[in-house]
């Protein structure tokens, strides 16, 4: 919008080339997994009651795939559930498998029941090397890995995922939306950190 492209192409007289230039993304564009994966997840629909196992977390998933996408958020594509790698003789298993579309990479969702432990991120760590040498396509980004847990520590999760070479994203999910007055709390909060920026 502020570069005016609707107005420039329709003045332009080679409107092929010009809609060509503005289809792809201009430094600063570049649509990062960060900012495409939702934080936290609310899986409300799932009707999970106080105690459940991660393959009951998982079946529910599945079994509400299209609700569980809608709340992933969008250009999401269901590859796989339990995928098998074996590395040596040992067998593991990737919980969930997407593909994003638009980051055009895969997404290995590792589901964990309690809060996220550095642990987790080493086994992240294994499951995307493996995903990037074996199961990436040519023409395909590295892949993406979302740990899903019921709560985590920012600082934990910054000292065990940074300078990762992969990519490696720790989701905080909720099996119920807060009551009330928890949530005006935490717009208190955002409203606070937005104030202090400005």
């Amino acid at each position: 919008m502020d570069s005016q492209f609707y107005e420039r192409t329709a003045l332009s007289k080679n409107k092929t080339k010009l809609l060509g230039e503005g289809s792809g993304a201009r430094p600063g564009e570049m649509l990062t997994a960060a900012e495409e994966i939702k934080d936290p997840l609310v899986l409300e629909f799932l009707g999970l009651k106080d105690e459940y196992s991660e393959s009951d977390l998982e079946d529910a998933l599945v079994h509400h795939l299209e609700h569980f996408l809608l709340e992933l958020g969008n250009d999401f594509s269901f590859v796989a559930r339990q995928r098998r790698l074996r590395i040596d003789e040992e067998w593991y298993r990737v919980d969930l498998l997407f593909f994003h579309r638009r980051l055009r990479c895969l997404v290995v969702i590792d589901l964990k029941l309690g809060r996220f432990t550095h642990g987790d991120a080493g086994q992240m760590h294994l499951y995307l090397n493996y995903a990037s040498e074996h199961w990436t396509q040519p023409g395909e980004n590295p892949p993406v890995g979302i740990i899903l847990c019921a709560g985590k520590s920012s600082s934990l999760v910054r000292y065990a995922t940074d300078n990762l070479p992969n990519k490696v994203l720790v989701r905080e999910y909720l099996t119920a939306l807060p009551d009330e007055k928890r949530l005006a709390a935490e717009i208190d909060i955002v409203r606070e950190k937005l104030e202090q920026q400005h």
